[in-house]
């Protein structure tokens, strides 16, 4: 068998070695039995070690159920937590994989994620570490905080009416966190189509993903900052890209960002509707009108244009095909088992 017929799953992968192992033995000696025995053990040990729904089912059966009460009682004071919130999930996975590493604090001998700069906008830190107080206090080191930040990622954005997808758990929490490494995974405003595709590839997810993902910016809000060259100096020359609708540039200069330092006011990502989880995102960048460079660039390609075309013709179809990505993205590198730890406050590692 050549390398490529190599199982990818990592329990059958182990078996795979241990059997090719066992070709080097005779059938009828204890050596052999051994290896068996060692298959089974390996089998057993990394199956236990993936996601699964209901992860928590025995251990603390009524978690998922804290979480989701807590965000349906509490999203509707801040609607837009929920675009936060899939920020967030999004801004972990991307980096050392879902491990809840943007969770964790800065310390004197370390800059954290949450410190580095794609990351100072991030919010919605408090309502992750009060949900994580009320699962402590019904099963005290069980439930991960990457767990709990992906569960409340997927239920705030169903409690304001978007879709739902399911969210496999059994994420371990990681114990490392470097401001550097967002600068280096984190796909950004004014990436090309190029850039981003490789960074999503690096992440294992595809081209259909990157665009479905994209999709989440029917919600949420971004700071003028971070279209300020688009607006105002896109070639170094006082010029405004040309890919971006003129009327509509020239709404947000008049309106919105007034002039090119502009750090504070916000710009709604899907005008209008803002809160709702709808078509309204592929439907701008349609009309040239993608706030981000980034998404502009969804334009530059017959393959996203054919998939942006598909989302369009139903929202229910974009809502089953979102829940896909959303479950693939949130299995990116996660770390199972015996890896990583259970916080007991997701902003330190335990001591």
């Amino acid at each position: 068998m050549d390398s490529s017929s190599v199982p990818q799953n990592n329990a059958f992968r182990l078996i795979y070695r241990a059997v090719s192992a066992a070709n080097y033995v005779e059938m009828g000696s204890q050596n052999y039995f051994k290896v068996l025995i060692i298959c089974l053990i390996a089998l057993i040990g990394s199956t236990q070690a993936q996601l699964q729904l209901g992860f928590y089912s025995k251990s603390c059966p009524k978690a998922e159920q804290i979480v989701s009460k807590y965000v349906v009682e509490h999203i509707h004071n801040a609607p837009s937590l929920a675009a936060a919130l899939i920020r967030m999930h999004f801004h972990d996975c991307f980096v050392r994989g879902c491990d809840g590493s943007v969770l964790l604090n800065s310390t004197k001998d370390n800059q954290a994620e949450k410190d580095s700069i794609p990351n100072l906008t991030l919010r919605g830190f408090g309502f992750i570490d009060k949900i994580k107080s009320l699962v402590e206090a019904e099963c005290p080191g069980v439930v991960s905080c990457a767990d709990v930040l992906a569960l409340t990622a997927r239920d705030s954005v169903h409690a304001i009416g978007g879709p739902y997808w399911n969210v496999p758990t059994g994420r371990r929490d990681g114990l490392i966190s470097k401001a550097a490494d967002p600068l280096l995974n984190l796909p950004a405003p004014f990436h090309n189509l190029t850039t981003i595709l490789t960074l999503f590839g690096n992440a294992g997810l595809d081209i259909n993903d990157l665009v479905l993902l994209s999709g989440a910016h029917t919600i949420g809000v971004a700071h003028c900052s971070t279209i300020a060259t688009r607006l105002y100096n896109f070639t170094g020359k006082g010029d405004t890209d040309p890919t971006l609708d003129s009327e509509y540039a020239t709404n947000l200069k008049t309106r919105k960002c007034k002039n090119i330092n502009d750090n504070t006011t916000l710009i709604e990502m899907d005008p209008g509707s803002h809160n709702t989880f709808d078509l309204g995102y592929y439907n701008q960048v349609v009309k040239r009108r993608g706030l981000f460079q980034s998404d502009a660039a969804l334009l530059t390609s017959s393959t996203t244009r054919s998939i942006i075309a598909k989302q369009l013709q139903s929202t229910q179809g974009f809502f089953v095909e979102f829940a896909k990505s959303m479950e693939k993205m949130g299995r990116i590198n996660v770390k199972t088992g015996t890896e990583g730890e259970i916080r007991k406050h997701c902003a330190v590692v335990n001591s």
